[in-house]
């Protein structure tokens, strides 16, 4: 079964929009494994404009599931997830001030860099993950940083899928393929949901985890968070 980590981001959004602390954000994490959800994804910015830096430090004592990190790998943010120790770290190479992540990393370009600070995150027992398009040459460039695992970007396959165009998932099971014979672990994210998850799934062999936060959150203020976390599980048996 692919494990479902729920991001946590637009609650932290609409706690932030009126200050205090409702919603509680500790307590949604708390309450979505309690659903069942199997992991809990963040993905602090620089501005801290939804989750916050201290946010990642607190989560650290009530996920008892999978507590997963995302960001670009700058200083503050490499400080930060060394101190919070999550189990995987997930770097993506998001501009600042960008609304959300538009890319994945170009792995040849960046090779270098990101070999340096993978290592880094595995000496202190961090599973790394970085987020990638569906290309094959960044799957290999991937292989060479000495990452665990990547994330494929898949905006591309949900605007696709919702057009109908189902041939939009080629890339993504090619690119899976590719990383299982390379003995890469497969994550996934960006745009996912309870439309198009079951399908995405059903073509990507190996997938080990999404990470679903805007559709999911948005799913929820129709169905109720317990009901939706469970109708993704589903969708993901």
């Amino acid at each position: 079964m692919t494990k479902l980590s729920v991001n946590i981001n637009k609650i932290a959004t609409l706690r932030n929009a009126r200050g205090g602390n409702v919603p509680d954000l500790l307590k949604v994490a708390v309450d979505i494994q309690r659903f069942g959800g199997q992991g809990i994804t963040i993905h602090p910015r620089p501005d801290e404009r939804h989750i916050r830096y201290q946010d990642a430090r607190d989560l650290k004592a009530v996920v008892t599931t999978e507590y997963n990190i995302e960001g670009n790998p700058q200083h503050n943010f490499i400080d930060l997830v060394l101190e919070c120790k999550p189990d995987q770290v997930t770097l993506v190479p998001d501009a600042i001030g960008a609304i959300t992540s538009s890319a994945g990393w170009d792995t040849i370009k960046n090779q270098e860099y990101l070999t340096e600070v993978i290592a880094e995150f595995q000496r202190n027992g961090i599973r790394t993950s970085i987020f990638v398009d569906p290309i094959l040459e960044m799957i290999e460039g991937a292989k060479k940083t000495g990452t665990d695992r990547i994330e494929l970007y898949t905006e591309s396959f949900a605007h696709q899928y919702s057009l109908g165009n189902e041939k939009g998932i080629d890339p993504y099971t090619k690119a899976a393929v590719l990383a299982n014979e390379l003995g890469l672990g497969i994550n996934a994210g960006h745009d996912l949901s309870l439309d198009n998850i079951k399908f995405f799934k059903e073509n990507i062999p190996g997938l080990l985890e999404v990470s679903i936060g805007h559709a999911l959150i948005s799913e929820a203020l129709y169905l109720g968070l317990d009901n939706t976390v469970n109708m993704y599980l589903n969708k993901l048996k």
